[in-house]
C-alpha cells in the first residue's frame, strides 16, 4: 500500500517560501538506515518520521534526519508534522516530549527547551569563515555558535566560507543582528555545512538559542524573528523560563506515497 509522505513549507503562509520539510507517516517502526536513506532522497534540510500507531509517555514517537545524519531537535519539521496531523499534538523525541497547539489566529505553537548561550572565545575558523562582518559577540548554545554582527545589512550581505565553517566542532553557526524593520526584533541566518545543510532556510531549533539571547538583550519575553535566507521566514518566540514557545505558519505543497 505504500507509506504516506508530504512536503510542507514551514514558518511561512505561502508556498515556495519558509523551510520545506518532508513528513513521513509510519504505521510501524522503521530502521535508522532506511530513514536516513529517505531523507537523502528527499534532499530537504530535514525530513520528519512520526509513528502513528504507537505512543511513548502519551506522545507519538518523532525523529528527524538531514540528508546525512539524525539530529536531536528540529523545529520546522516538527511544525510541518503537527500541521499535517491537524495541529495539536504531543511528540516523544530525543529532546523530550514536545507539545504543539493551534492558536486562535491559526498559528502553530511549539513548546521547546530553551537553549541559553554562554560567551566563548571565538576560534579562528569561526571568524575566518564569516568575512566582511563586524562581529560584536560570540556565544555558544548546546549545538551551535551564535555570532552577533553589527547590522542586518551586513548579515543579509554575508557570503560565508562554508568549507571553513564545516571544520568547526559544532552542529553549525547562527549569525544574528538587530531587526531592521519596525515589526522585526532580530534577524538571523543559519549555516550547517557539517550536517549537509549549507544554509538552512528557517531553523526552529536555532530560535531556542536566539530567543534567550534577544530576550535578555531587549528585556522582553515575546519577540518576532526573521530568518533572512533566500526563501525567508518568520518565527514568533516567547521565553518561558527554561522553555521557549515557537510559533509559525505552514503550507502543504505536496502529498504522495513512498513505495520502498
Amino acid at each position: 500500500m505504500g507509506i504516506e509522505i508530504h512536503v510542507v513549507d514551514a514558518f511561512t503562509d505561502r508556498a515556495f517560501a519558509g523551510n520545506p520539510a518532508g513528513v513521513v507517516l509510519l504505521r510501524e517502526p522503521a530502521t535508522g538506515a532506511w530513514m536516513r536513506s529517505v531523507a537523502a532522497e528527499m534532499k530537504h534540510a530535514e525530513t520528519a518520521f512520526v509513528e502513528l500507531d504507537r505512543e511513548v509517555d502519551g506522545a507519538l514517537p518523532l525523529r528527524w534526519f538531514t540528508p546525512t545524519t539524525e539530529v536531536d531537535l528540529c523545529g520546522h519539521a516538527t511544525l510541518a508534522t503537527a500541521h499535517i496531523l491537524g495541529g495539536t499534538r504531543r511528540f516523544h523525541t530525543r529532546s523530550g516530549v514536545l507539545t504543539c497547539a493551534v492558536g486562535a489566529d491559526g498559528w502553530l505553537s511549539m513548546d521547546f527547551p530553551a537553549d541559553p548561550p554562554a560567551p566563548v572565545e571565538p576560534p579562528s575558523d569561526l571568524t575566518g569563515g564569516l568575512p566582511g562582518v563586524r562581529i560584536q559577540a560570540v556565544t555558544r548554545g548546546v549545538s551551535d555558535f551564535l555570532v552577533e554582527v553589527a547590522s542586518a545589512a551586513e548579515l543579509r550581505a554575508l557570503r560565508p566560507d562554508l568549507a571553513v565553517l564545516e571544520r568547526l566542532p559544532v552542529r553549525g553557526v547562527i549569525v544574528t543582528a538587530p531587526g531592521d524593520r519596525a515589526d522585526i526584533d532580530f534577524v538571523s541566518r543559519c549555516f550547517y555545512p557539517a550536517a549537509g545543510v549549507p544554509e538552512d532556510d528557517v531553523t526552529g531549533s536555532a530560535h531556542c538559542t536566539l530567543a534567550c539571547r534577544w530576550s535578555d538583550r531587549l528585556g522582553r519575553a515575546e519577540l518576532v524573528g526573521e530568518q533572512a535566507s533566500p526563501r525567508g521566514g518568520i518565527v514568533r518566540v516567547a521565553r518561558r523560563g527554561d522553555r521557549v514557545v515557537l510559533a509559525g505558519r505552514a503550507v502543504t505543497v505536496l502529498s504522495g506515497t513512498l513505495h520502498v
